[in-house]
């Protein structure tokens, strides 16, 4: 299995009174990484109107913070696919120091892909289903 990786810069304003990156701000750069890794994928958001995977909404978020990250600096992001359904996917993540593989968080988003006239449910393509293949799990 793959998995799509980006460094993220921590910033003044990202820090809560104790120079601790702000709970908040994992999700933000979870979310800044997961756009990244659609856009790679050729299926971002206002890449083209003919790719309707990129309607999708998110069901639930979900993170353990492990150790806090401390000051300004630079964090990894790391992210594959858990699962993929009929219409829903998983995405599991992680947050990690540059320079070792120690987790300050992991998480994961559950997202499900909508029509985006009527907001329901839609059949993932099998055109991303093979896109999304080497980065989940069940593939290796």
């Amino acid at each position: 299995m793959r998995f799509f990786e980006q460094a993220q810069g921590v910033y003044f304003d990202d820090l809560d009174p104790l120079h601790i990156l702000h709970n908040a701000r994992y999700v933000l750069l979870f979310e800044r990484t997961l756009g990244a890794f659609w856009m790679e994928l050729g299926l971002g958001p206002f890449q083209a109107s003919d790719r309707p995977e990129q309607f999708h909404l998110v069901a639930r978020n979900e993170i353990d913070y492990l150790a806090p990250v401390r000051g300004v600096g630079r964090v990894r992001v790391r992210l594959w696919i858990e699962r993929i359904g009929t219409s829903s996917l998983t995405v599991a993540f992680r947050l990690l120091p540059t320079d070792r593989d120690v987790e300050y968080a992991r998480g994961r988003r559950a997202i499900v892909h909508v029509d985006p006239q009527t907001l329901r449910p839609q059949r993932w393509s099998d055109d991303v289903r093979a896109l999304l293949a080497p980065y989940t799990e069940a593939a290796g």
